[in-house]
């Protein structure tokens, strides 16, 4: 498989005209206390979903008030363009019967030229509060981890988290990721903190 072939593997449609059919179907379905939870890639009917799941973070984690419109717009060029990234969602019940979406990360790219290959960043990461504590987000993380390793392109996953957010870092830590050696370091020509 040329490296290509593999790049539209990742972004999981190859245009971004692409309808919902071309999406993959759930590549993983599981049970939780009785409840069928499936995981599968984001497609264009979840945008408001995911935008109302990041303002909530955006809310939760930074006390910040997102504008709804860019962060829709945000989400629709993701979903739309399978280069800047790809959103995973878990829901309960399957694609086929619909269901509620109960989880979502967005998986973005950053070229290594020292590795000669991709990391995948983990961000946009939010459970709903009635599915916490639950294992959604392990099996979210799992199931990335389990592709980006299978692809043979991706050299890592990398995340950020806030300082103080000690539950999340714990977790992360539970799932076999490092603290790295680096600080993050940023000039914001959008949100004025």
């Amino acid at each position: 498989m040329s490296r290509q072939d593999r790049w539209h593997k990742i972004g999981g449609q190859t245009n971004s005209n692409a309808d919902e059919k071309s999406i993959p179907a759930p590549k993983e379905v599981f049970d939780i206390h009785g409840m069928n939870i499936s995981i599968r890639r984001g497609k264009p009917s979840d945008a408001e979903t995911i935008a109302a799941y990041n303002a909530a973070l955006a809310a939760e984690t930074e006390h910040l008030e997102l504008d709804r419109d860019p962060l829709l717009l945000g989400v629709r060029a993701v979903l739309d363009d399978p280069s800047k990234g790809f959103y995973t969602i878990a829901e309960t019940g399957t694609t086929e019967t619909g269901g509620m979406v109960v989880g979502q990360m967005m998986i973005t790219f950053e070229w290594s030229d020292w590795r000669n290959g991709t990391f995948w960043w983990i961000q946009s990461v939010y459970v709903h509060p009635d599915y916490r504590r639950r294992g959604i987000f392990s099996r979210l993380h799992r199931h990335v981890a389990d592709e980006a390793r299978n692809l043979g392109t991706v050299c890592g996953l990398r995340l950020y988290v806030e300082k103080a957010n000690k539950q999340a870092q714990r977790t992360y830590q539970r799932l076999g990721m490092q603290q790295a050696i680096y600080d993050m370091y940023e000039v914001d020509f959008v949100l004025r903190r």
